[in-house]
């Protein structure tokens, strides 16, 4: 969680945009965070709750910004958990709260004059790239999560309807990025799980200090990885290189129990004898032990040949018993 609200922090410092950009946030936020008061008369208040801070302060500037009015802020203790607080931001005037929803074009009228919700992204809130990064930025910072990317990469956004939840992915999609999709208590979660998209995500949304940190620890963890990766290699040879060792000592010793090493050729001989006195020497330097020398190839084919003189000892003991 110390991740997550570190980013959400840098991103709420980001300075109000324009006009539209603003409209866009909002517009996230009511989708995410937002509550709609039916009042009765076609009244309408609307409320915001989030469980941070900052992400309160924000909503809080975003509405004075826009509309000029001051939203009343509320802080309750979350029933659930019973120790975090719940930030709620109300437009309780209907007069304004109807005029933030429908300039987010949640609410609208149809052609007989009733007022009906928007469950989509209207495509005029993100016409311009500025603000769908916008729009991003405030939907992270009202349901998203990103885990510490120490332990692992993912990264979340929680969404309350379906229809939304696809709209939101079509939006990210803009950008080259495509999220899955998956239910979750009810609820409509998009997320990634791969280090370059999460990294991708940050730079559309703006959180560039996060960048830097998810990118120095990735580049960490390749790193560890790739040394890992080179000694796991390293010491498989070893023991691939002991293993052969044994076996060949194991095999030359039973043919000099069942019949003698001077019943070899010389060239084989020559080797067994060296493979038994350097027991912990490797076939480059047995090969130049040899007169003439000869090259790690060399060396393997006459082991080979002990090899297999030994595994036809042992079938023809086997056949005499």
């Amino acid at each position: 969680m110390f991740f997550s609200s570190t980013v959400k922090s840098e991103l709420c410092s980001i300075p109000l945009g324009q006009s539209c950009c603003i409209m866009a946030e909002l517009a996230a936020f009511i989708h995410i965070n937002g509550t709609m008061l039916f009042l009765g008369n076609n009244e309408v208040g609307l409320y915001f709750s989030t469980e941070s801070a900052p992400v309160a302060r924000r909503i809080f500037k975003l509405i004075k910004s826009r509309y000029k009015v001051q939203p009343e802020i509320l802080i309750r203790k979350n029933q659930r958990l019973k120790k975090n607080n719940v930030y709620i931001v109300a437009v309780l005037r209907p007069s304004e709260a109807r005029a933030l929803l429908e300039d987010a074009h949640v609410l609208y009228k149809d052609e007989m004059g009733n007022t009906n919700i928007y469950a989509g992204i209207h495509s005029a809130l993100v016409e311009n790239e500025c603000c769908r990064r916008a729009y991003l930025r405030a939907t992270f910072l009202g349901g998203g999560y990103i885990s510490d990317p120490e332990k692992n990469y993912h990264l979340e956004v929680v969404t309350h309807d379906l229809e939304y939840a696809q709209a939101l992915s079509s939006l990210i999609a803009r950008f080259g990025l495509h999220a899955k999709i998956v239910e979750r208590k009810g609820n409509h979660v998009l997320y990634f799980k791969e280090g370059e998209n999460i990294s991708h995500f940050l730079n559309i949304i703006g959180a560039h200090q996060a960048l830097l940190e998810l990118e120095n620890i990735r580049a960490c963890k390749d790193m560890r990885n790739n040394i890992n990766r080179i000694v796991n290699c390293e010491t498989a040879n070893l023991d691939k290189t002991v293993n052969a060792a044994i076996r060949q000592i194991e095999n030359i010793e039973y043919i000099r129990q069942s019949i003698g090493l001077h019943r070899l050729s010389p060239q084989l001989r020559e080797i067994a004898e060296l493979r038994l006195k350097y027991r912990d020497a490797s076939l480059k330097e047995l090969g130049s032990m040899l007169v003439p020398p000869i090259g790690k190839s060399g060396v393997n084919h006459r082991l080979r040949k002990l090899d297999e003189i030994a595994d036809a000892l042992r079938e023809k003991k086997k056949g005499e018993m």
